[in-house]
């Protein structure tokens, strides 16, 4: 059976959030480089199927093509990391420092290469500039305006969307924790799609999500200042993000699933005693004890005929 079970995962989580916390700074700024590029290409793909069909939901199932890709490379997604190194800094695996440290090298390379493929992808939509932009290309631009109206909306607004960022990595994240439900590759793909569907499918806020659209939108033509991305979006949906990821999954998994401490060996039980064995004892030797007295070897008969002669 390739199932793994809750409190195995949990300790696997842990292992996971112990090993991204001491990477290496090459290796955070790659690999978070390549998950928001793909995260990218997974939702320019979501949009086109979805302006293709005419059904949202055909792009939700798509989505998490991107998602699945990142986890199978092993590389490094922010908002699953809100989950995961909460976990180990809880268990004494991580330093504060060290946590830090993660959340802002993989965000920033997130945001690089989000950016990297928004602008390639602006080039190839408008050819360079040359042509005006095409249905997927104005289904971004709408996105993007879209997911920076809600201040119109006042407190209201930023409580939906802040609520809406929870509920995305709540989401997000449990896609991390199904992963590792699975040790075989198709059963880690089918469970990390099911949550991802989900989030992508709601409309909900993710932020690296937005670190490609967005942007992607001012690219091509969207009525958007930098101010209106950083302080209507991304800042609070980044804030909310790690809220949803580290409560509501990391640390609720965490408490229900931690693994229990082992006894040291000096105060483990002591080994049960063997049972008893029976021996029994010996059966006396019965010796046969005459009366007669016992004879030299004068005594014998032919020494009486001798001294009768």
């Amino acid at each position: 059976m390739d199932y793994v079970a809750p409190s195995k995962v949990v300790s696997l989580l842990l292992d996971a959030g112990t090993a991204k916390a001491r990477a290496s700074l090459r290796d955070l700024v790659i690999r978070g480089f390549l998950a928001g590029a793909l995260l990218g290409f997974a939702t320019s793909l979501a949009v086109t199927a979805a302006v293709q069909t005419t059904i949202p939901l055909v792009g939700a199932i798509v989505f998490p093509v991107g998602f699945v890709m990142i986890v199978l490379l092993g590389l490094e997604l922010v908002t699953g990391n809100f989950a995961l190194l909460p976990m180990a800094m809880l268990d004494k695996r991580v330093t504060a420092a060290e946590l830090a440290r993660n959340f802002a090298v993989v965000f920033c390379a997130n945001l690089a290469g989000s950016l990297f493929y928004a602008w390639l992808l602006s080039i190839s939509l408008t050819m360079a500039g040359s042509v005006p932009p095409d249905a997927v290309a104005n289904k971004i631009i709408a996105i993007a305006q879209a997911k920076t109206q809600f201040p119109q909306y006042g407190l209201a607004g930023l409580l939906g969307v802040f609520v809406r960022s929870i509920l995305c990595n709540w989401m997000v994240c449990l896609g991390v924790v199904m992963a590792m439900t699975s040790t075989a590759t198709v059963g880690k793909i089918a469970a990390a799609w099911l949550p991802i569907l989900v989030f992508f499918a709601h409309g909900y806020e993710h932020s690296v999500v937005n670190m490609f659209v967005i942007p992607a939108g001012m690219l091509l033509g969207a009525k958007i200042t930098f101010a209106d991305w950083w302080l209507k979006n991304q800042l609070p949906v980044t804030v909310g993000n790690f809220v949803g990821g580290c409560l509501f999954t990391g640390m609720a998994l965490y408490f229900t699933h931690k693994p229990k401490p082992e006894a040291p060996a000096d105060l483990a039980p002591p080994a049960p005693a063997p049972p008893p064995v029976l021996e029994l004892a010996a059966e006396p030797v019965l010796e046969l004890v005459t009366n007669e007295p016992e004879h030299d070897a004068d005594s014998t008969p032919a020494a009486a005929i001798r001294d009768s002669a």
